[in-house]
């Protein structure tokens, strides 16, 4: 099981908040909903469908996960809504707990087990085990060799500062560009494999 990160991420490297303006304020963040006027259904919205469709399960930090609970399981009867709903899914963890993981076909995976139990699941098989968002989820995947693909919707704006997906331990990792689409908001869809 490959595990796939996609994000929406500015050209200085944040992925905080892209949905909305209480998304994430963490650290006065107060640009949230900065990803919207770069949203273009084809491209954008393509390369979600095209990830989605090779899941075979998503994996989600906290708090991703309670902004993708609160906002899924409404918009049934959509295609894409109702195989988000339908996969199942992980939540990273320290301080939910079971009775909380109202989104259906949730499995809570503690913070203290977390990179043993995607180790787990990634060694099992089976199609792409997707994160979206979960920065610092990301973060923590990363340095453990646990990412084997990026998809970046890099969008043309720089947002001065907010959360990053990269580690700042100081580690090289190489990336290989298996392809890159633009869209004509600017916004460049690029995938990367993590090599080694």
């Amino acid at each position: 099981m490959r595990v796939v990160v996609s994000e929406f991420i500015s050209l200085d490297g944040v992925v905080q908040a892209p949905g909305g303006p209480g998304e994430d304020t963490d650290g006065g963040f107060a640009h949230g909903g900065w990803s919207h006027p770069f949203f273009d259904p084809e491209v954008v919205g393509g390369a979600f469908d095209e990830a989605l469709s090779g899941a075979g399960a998503l994996l989600f930090g906290r708090r991703t996960w309670q902004t993708m609970a609160a906002a899924w399981p409404e918009r049934a009867g959509d295609p894409f809504a109702d195989r988000m709903n339908a996969l199942p899914k992980y939540v990273v963890s320290r301080t939910l707990s079971d009775a909380r993981l109202t989104w259906d076909n949730t499995t809570r995976i503690p913070g203290d087990e977390a990179v043993a139990r995607i180790r787990e699941l990634r060694a099992g098989g089976g199609a792409d085990l997707l994160v979206m968002g979960s920065a610092m989820l990301v973060r923590t995947l990363l340095p453990e060799g646990l990412v084997d693909e990026l998809r970046l919707m890099v969008m043309p704006v720089l947002l001065g500062g907010g959360k990053s997906v990269f580690p700042g331990d100081g580690g090289l990792r190489g990336l290989e560009l298996v392809s890159v689409v633009t869209s004509g908001a600017g916004v460049n869809v690029c995938r990367y494999r993590v090599k080694g």
